[in-house]
């Protein structure tokens, strides 16, 4: 990933309901879901919704394909993980003590070490 498609993906994630619905499709995995179904847990209108999903679409975060009348939308998480791997790539200054510890979902308090043993 360059530094052009990291802003974009950011700034599509800059935003409370974009990045709702980015968490959603995340947590939902590859098989993804309906944009109503989405609308629908998030509580947003579906035609806001879509202007969402569109910005996600438009800076490569997530796929769409069409199943029936339904549209279902899915994170696309070798972009993601192109993503983290370019915020993170010079983590700790490359330090093998810090980059392997580098995981989602941990939570580090500011100038603390991070565990070895995770």
């Amino acid at each position: 990933m360059d530094a052009v498609l990291a802003v974009s993906a950011l700034g599509a994630l800059a935003h409370e309901h974009r990045l709702a619905a980015y968490r959603l499709l995340v947590q939902r995995g590859p098989d993804g879901l309906p944009a109503g179904l989405i609308a629908e847990r998030l509580g947003i209108p579906p035609s806001s919704l879509t202007f969402h999903l569109q910005q996600l679409l438009q800076a490569g975060l997530v796929t769409q394909r069409r199943l029936g009348r339904q549209i279902i939308y899915a994170a696309d998480f070798a972009s993601m993980n192109g993503l983290v791997g370019y915020l993170t790539e010079n983590c700790c200054g490359g330090q093998a003590i810090c980059a392997p510890a580098c995981k989602p979902g941990e939570v580090v308090a500011a100038n603390q070490p991070r565990s070895k043993s995770a």
